[in-house]
């Protein structure tokens, strides 16, 4: 029972900062008409005060984010169309992010190096998880649990581990650098620097908060593991 109890307080746990963000999103998306540009014309904007030209800026359907590979910023279709708050505060901390890719900025390298390090990861834990099955049957020992528990840190827990050591590149994204361009030239309308303050703190922990779903998955792990040989 008492696992039942840990479960269910690490879904709570995990679930409420993923719908707060979500929430934060769609409330700020109207009116679509608040500014007089779009997610797509404000990032091609503030690019271009950056001198970031040769940056791109494309919808995409898997998330708002900037692609450091190919330098591309990445809306969803309902912010690079619509002229909401949600959209162009967005498009700032995309922008953000690209802004830092342009610095050199550390976290934001450090960051980038441990995605590219997660693909791998996340494949020899897969890997792992596919062969316990058949380790169980040739051996008929009880180590499948810990090899299955490995493989579920690994395929689950390393977007976890990367969005939590780099959550100060999130942060630097939305204050350091999306807020003072919002800010810069009086941008936002009159009483609408609290909300944004808000949209931006939600695109800050946009990824951990997503991340976090990985942790039921690391729970389930650690709940077969402690009942012992499969």
């Amino acid at each position: 029972m008492s696992y039942l109890v840990l479960f269910l307080v690490i879904v709570l746990f995990v679930t409420l900062p993923s719908l707060w963000v979500q929430r934060t999103m769609k409330k700020y998306s109207t009116p679509s008409d608040r500014y007089p540009y779009s997610g797509k014309e404000f990032s091609k904007k503030l690019l271009a005060a950056l001198n970031l030209d040769k940056v791109d800026v494309e919808s995409t359907e898997i998330g708002d984010h900037y692609d450091p590979q190919s330098k591309t910023v990445r809306l969803t279709a309902d912010k690079m169309e619509s002229n909401s708050l949600t959209a162009i505060v967005v498009a700032a901390h995309e922008v953000g992010h690209a802004h830092q890719h342009s610095t050199s900025y550390l976290p934001f390298r450090l960051r980038t190096v441990l995605v590219k390090t997660m693909g791998p990861a996340q494949r020899f834990g897969a890997l792992i998880l596919m062969a316990a099955p058949i380790v169980t049957l040739i051996t008929r020992l009880p180590g499948p649990g810990i090899i299955m528990l490995i493989g579920g840190f690994l395929t689950m827990g390393m977007s976890t581990l990367v969005h939590f050591v780099t959550l100060p590149t999130e942060w630097n994204a939305s204050f350091s650098r999306a807020l003072p361009m919002l800010e810069k030239g009086g941008i936002l309308k009159e009483g609408d620097d609290i909300y944004a303050r808000e949209i931006l703190t939600a695109a800050a922990l946009t990824y951990v908060a997503g991340s976090l779903m990985s942790l039921i998955n690391i729970a389930r792990w650690w709940t077969i593991l402690r009942r012992g040989p499969l």
